[in-house]
C-alpha cells in the first residue's frame, strides 16, 4: 500500500552584509546581499476539518522570525558566525536548525532549506536520515 505525503514550501528574504574570512578574493571584503530563503516541510496527514497540512501563514511567520534575526545585520557579528564564515551553506544550516526547533509542535517534518545570494547561486541544507 502506498502512503502519500504533502510538501509545503514558503520563502522569505533578508538583506545583510558579510565577509568571508580567508577567501583571498573580493568576497573577503565586506559586501551585502539580498538573500532569499526557502523552507520545505512534509507531512502525512491533513487537518481533518481544514484539509491542510499546516497553515501557510504560520509557516511564514516562523520563517520570518528566523530571517528577522539576520535582516540588516553584519552576519559576521552574530555569535553563530564568530568563528565560522556566514557563507550561504552555513546560513542554510543556521536557518534549518532554528526552523527545526520552531516546528517541533507542528505535525510536519522540515526537509530542506535553501539560501540564495542571487538567483543564480543557491545553497541547500538538509539532514540525512540514518
Amino acid at each position: 500500500m502506498t502512503q502519500g505525503q504533502w510538501r509545503l514550501r514558503v520563502s522569505s528574504d533578508f538583506s545583510s552584509s558579510h565577509q568571508l574570512r580567508h577567501y583571498e578574493g573580493k568576497c573577503e571584503n565586506m559586501h551585502g546581499h539580498n538573500f532569499t530563503v526557502e523552507v520545505d516541510v512534509v507531512g502525512e496527514s491533513l487537518d481533518p476539518k481544514l484539509g491542510i497540512l499546516m497553515d501557510f501563514k504560520a509557516l511564514k511567520r516562523l520563517l520570518k522570525e528566523v530571517t528577522d534575526e539576520l535582516d540588516h545585520r553584519h552576519l559576521n557579528d552574530l555569535p553563530d558566525f564568530a568563528e565560522q564564515n556566514p557563507s550561504s551553506e552555513l546560513l542554510a544550516r543556521f536557518v534549518f536548525l532554528r526552523m527545526k526547533n520552531l516546528l517541533a509542535p507542528y505535525p510536519v517534518r522540515l526537509t530542506e532549506v535553501m539560501v540564495s545570494e542571487k538567483a543564480s547561486s543557491r545553497a541547500y541544507y538538509s539532514e540525512v536520515q540514518g
